[in-house]
């Protein structure tokens, strides 16, 4: 996206944004200066940094797949984050063709874009404008309750984004939230930047490029990560990096990358 397109209104390209970033890493196009620059920055404390969103994407898949296969046929994604190939109603649909999936974000671009590329004439998917921190708001929206029956099981994503979300906003307890709602066989997709493993001040520094843009990232340890499975019973092999949750690592920088976030999911019973 050149500098000198049109911005939607109140988007400051002068800052990253996490979504554009991604976007970038991933190889998109919808992204300025200021995102490639703040990915370029991440990609020089570690090189290993190019790859860690096509880790994440793996897993999105390979997590999606496997909760099809359990007979899931209805999704609720939060924090989607701008479309790209195999995103959740592309990856279901293999399994389940009649899957339904409410995409939910608060960033004007990714509403954008999400609306115009994947919703069309799709009565089977939406995408709707809320924080995911507003649950009450997001459960009974009115798209969510035209697509999702609460009483049969589903599945919640929480890829990549709960690491956006400060203590002092208690993530562990919105992730309690949602999974209250739901019904026993249902499943909770969930990955999340870690520091475990990692020099101190390697995490710090990519922590300061995060602080730049609109949402800052904590990376935050195994057991942290783990209370946000409180409740459920984590389905094998249990929390692992995102490379190794089913999957064999395609090689060692991409299982490198893979290390610096702890992904799982869990049923409810």
């Amino acid at each position: 996206m050149a500098e000198d397109e049109h911005a939607l209104p109140g988007i400051d390209i002068r800052r990253p944004n996490m979504a554009r970033m991604y976007n970038y890493a991933l190889g998109g196009k919808d992204n300025f200066a200021s995102d490639r620059e703040a990915v370029q920055n991440l990609f020089r404390l570690a090189p290993e940094n190019a790859y860690v969103p096509k880790a994440n994407r793996q897993f999105l898949g390979t997590a999606v797949r496997f909760a099809a296969e359990q007979g899931i046929a209805q999704f609720l994604d939060l924090g989607a984050g701008l479309p790209s190939q195999g995103s959740t109603h592309e990856v279901a649909r293999l399994v389940q063709p009649d899957a339904r999936v409410v995409y939910v974000d608060s960033d004007p671009v990714v509403l954008a874009h999400a609306r115009a590329l994947l919703v069309g004439n799709d009565s089977g998917l939406a995408v709707i404008d809320e924080d995911i921190r507003d649950t009450g708001r997001i459960l009974e929206h009115p798209q969510t309750r035209r697509l999702i029956d609460f009483s049969q099981p589903a599945a919640v994503l929480f890829v990549a984004v709960l690491h956006g979300i400060p203590d002092s906003d208690d993530p562990a307890g919105i992730v309690a939230n949602y999974v209250q709602r739901l019904a026993p066989g249902s499943f909770v997709i969930l990955s999340h930047l870690t520091r475990e493993g990692h020099p101190a001040d390697i995490v710090a520094k990519k922590e300061e490029v995060f602080a730049k843009s609109p949402t800052p990232m904590k990376y935050r340890s195994r057991d942290e990560i783990l209370r946000f499975f409180g409740g459920l019973d984590l389905v094998e092999p249990g929390l692992t990096t995102v490379t190794r949750w089913r999957e064999e690592p395609s090689d060692a920088q991409f299982d490198a990358a893979g290390s610096w976030t702890l992904a799982g999911v869990g049923r409810k019973n």
